[in-house]
């Protein structure tokens, strides 16, 4: 049957326009026709209805099916009808992410400025639902498609059985915006067994030191050994840092990047090894905790250094410890059977005077969740005080209030002890502090989330708990409806990058994921070295996995700008429309990358390890010790203070749920201060 005559049955059968018809009859090619296309775009309407009626028609057929044999019988006949795709347009930039068989989606525009679809899968299943978007879809302008709105009741019946629609209406969705030529396109790093390639100068930063000079690592190397000194460090660390630090580890195993509290007990375990000595890259806070927990496990005798003499700030940190925040844990402690709860990411100055003004337990991004349930499930009436991180609280009331819409069933996946009714109960009791963000954190608001809406609609998403809420809310999305996104610390999302890598490795087919990443860029180097090694040890070539930088609106090129022509001055100089190729940093910043950790460079760590060991080294190194305190609180030392709610989340931790020192300090502070 030819393309014109099988769209005319779609359409007498469905009643779709004539429209999608024409288009489907007349595909264009694609070089000939995207120019003239591209005019047609503002000119076409965007009226038409939405679902289409083919896609209306089409589930309404599938929902009155007798049962699943009976709808996938009408999805088979629908992949029969369809037109198999060139075997040239079966390519990995045609793939659609997410879906368990290979699903390919192309699209070219006519000359009325509509789009076309095409589509494939090696499922017949797939293909039949592919089959009923490409149809209900070409003809549509592409500002169409792109109002095209899954959630639209009659869509929603097409998602049975099959999780693939989603992901392959998403594609479209892409695929049509990108044909209009304003397709945003961050700065990405693309992975394979072999090695790495970058697009975007930010990028090409990050990709020059991931294979260190050996002669360099070869040094440190040597200091580290000679000196015992162990290194500790943030997984925000500058890629040049990362790169000497992670092929140093091959050799030298007292090297360790981690979240901050994960560094604490590195250190601990390398003291127990002999090390005499740590080396901390991190921010002011990191390097505090670092020096707390070694003196409470019996290792004051080892030494701690920072990277600088001068103070290496975090915005957060610096936050929780404003007069504000002061009035905001007075009105706490004047709370009955109130818990604050404290992100990690503070000092333990912060830490020390909080819990002496209202019972305290520290949290990090990975276990926030469960301790905050926890709490409300443990001690009746509790009120839960976040802080100092306005973004993370906001998610966390965010997230609390879609589980409060959720089935008893559901909630319990998330925490055993709690239903649908005991969520809504607990609402009005959490407060989180609204004046505290990570700088770097906060580049992931509004503008550049729409960017990723526009542009990377189709990949895997990555958030840390600390982003803005539309960051946060795109990857929930992406989680609840494609299971394609994550919420949740660096090592969350390396670990979910490694569980999609893992499982598209088991599939015999070649695949390119491309994975949003909503964090430092700093972490890029633990990325690769997992993704590569896992590659390496499946022994696949044909897998590969691209890692995409946000960044400033100001600091993007779309496609339309990369096809502009350079215009020459008199000077001999050429201007470029936009930042050339994804720049990754516009004149305002824009980079997702902290400037208080990059003061942690690998001059600094090798002056350091140079210092050590020498009476006259080491006195110049005073000035990088984590800083000390003296005051007392309740008659501990402001360390000894600040680690007591340390401990209570790691009595947390291994018991699962707060300890019962914390829970009675909860329900009686209050009541004996009266």
């Amino acid at each position: 049957m030819s393309v014109a005559k099988q769209s005319w049955c779609y359409n007498k059968k469905w009643g779709a326009s004539s429209q999608a018809a024409t288009a489907l009859a007349a595909r264009p090619s694609a070089a000939a026709a995207t120019a003239a296309a591209r005019r047609c775009v503002k000119m076409a309407p965007a009226v038409a209805p939405f679902p289409t009626p083919v896609l209306a028609a089409a589930a309404a057929e599938l929902t009155a099916a007798a049962d699943v044999q009976e709808r996938s019988r009408l999805l088979l006949g629908y992949a029969r009808r369809m037109p198999a795709m060139p075997e040239a347009e079966r390519t990995d930039a045609n793939r659609v992410m997410g879906c368990t068989a290979q699903v390919w989606v192309s699209a070219a525009l006519g000359a009325d400025g509509r789009v076309v679809f095409s589509a494939d899968s090696d499922s017949e299943l797939t293909r039949g639902l592919a089959a009923l978007l490409v149809e209900g879809l070409s003809g549509l302008t592409p500002d169409e498609v792109l109002q095209c709105d899954h959630s639209v009741k009659p869509m929603k019946s097409l998602t049975r059985p099959l999780p693939a629609p989603r992901s392959m209406l998403e594609a479209m969705k892409k695929r049509a915006r990108q044909l209009a030529g304003d397709l945003p396109r961050f700065p990405s790093l693309l992975i394979t067994a072999d090695g790495t390639s970058a697009q975007g100068t930010f990028a090409e930063a990050q990709n020059k030191f991931l294979q260190p000079d050996p002669a360099v690592v070869d040094a440190l190397v040597q200091q580290l050994q000679a000196k015992k000194v162990g290194v500790v460090a943030h997984f925000y660390m500058d890629p040049e840092v990362q790169g000497v630090l992670s092929s140093a580890a091959e050799r030298w195993p007292h090297i360790n990047i981690s979240d901050s509290l994960v560094m604490a007990d590195g250190a601990v375990k390398m003291a127990e090894a002999g090390c005499t000595t740590i080396a901390v890259l991190g921010v002011d806070f990191m390097s505090e905790n670092v020096r707390a927990i070694l003196d409470e496990a019996g290792y004051s005798h080892v030494k701690v250094y920072r990277m600088a003499s001068d103070a290496i700030g975090c915005s957060l940190a610096e936050a929780a410890e404003s007069p504000a925040y002061d009035e905001y844990l007075a009105e706490a402690g004047a709370t009955p059977n109130s818990l604050h709860v404290v992100y990690i990411n503070t000092s333990l100055k912060t830490k020390a005077l909080a819990h002496r003004a209202v019972p305290t337990i520290t949290c990090t991004s990975s276990n926030v969740v469960q301790t905050v349930l926890t709490a409300f499930a443990q001690v009746p009436d509790v009120n839960v005080w976040y802080g100092p991180d306005t973004y993370m609280g906001r998610n966390l009331a965010q997230l609390f209030q879609s589980l409060a819409n959720l089935s008893d069933e559901e909630v319990r996946e998330l925490h055993p002890a709690h239903t649908q009714a005991s969520i809504r109960a607990l609402l009005p009791r959490l407060r989180y502090f609204d004046q505290g963000t990570c700088i770097v954190h906060h580049l992931f608001g509004g503008e550049v989330t729409e960017l990723v809406r526009e542009g990377y609609r189709d990949a895997y998403l990555t958030a840390h708990f600390e982003v803005p809420g539309e960051m946060f809310t795109l990857a929930m999305e992406a989680r609840r409806s494609r299971g394609m996104g994550v919420v949740g610390s660096t090592q969350n999302i390396l670990d979910f990058i490694a569980a999609k890598l893992g499982t598209a490795l088991e599939q015999p087919f070649p695949e390119r994921l491309q994975f949003v990443l909503g964090t430092e860029s700093g972490m890029i180097t633990s990325i690769v070295r997992k993704v590569q090694a896992m590659l390496r040890q499946a022994g696949r070539s044909d897998v590969a996995v691209e890692i995409v930088f946000p960044v400033s609106p100001e600091a993007i090129t779309t496609d339309r700008q990369a096809g502009a022509a350079q215009v020459e001055l008199p000077t001999g100089l050429s201007v470029v429309p936009g930042p050339a190729s994804g720049e990754g940093c516009s004149l305002e910043g824009g980079c997702a990358s902290c400037p208080y950790m990059k003061m942690n460079s690998l001059q600094a760590l090798q002056t350091v390890c140079e210092r050590v060991g020498s009476p006259a080294g080491e006195a110049l190194l005073e000035g990088f010790k984590p800083r000390p305190y003296t005051e007392l609180v309740d008659g501990k030392t402001m360390a000894q203070a600040g680690c007591v709610p340390i401990l209570h989340m790691r009595g947390f931790q291994k018991g699962g749920k707060l300890p019962d020192a914390l829970a009675e300090d909860i329900v009686s502070r209050h009541a004996g201060a009266n």
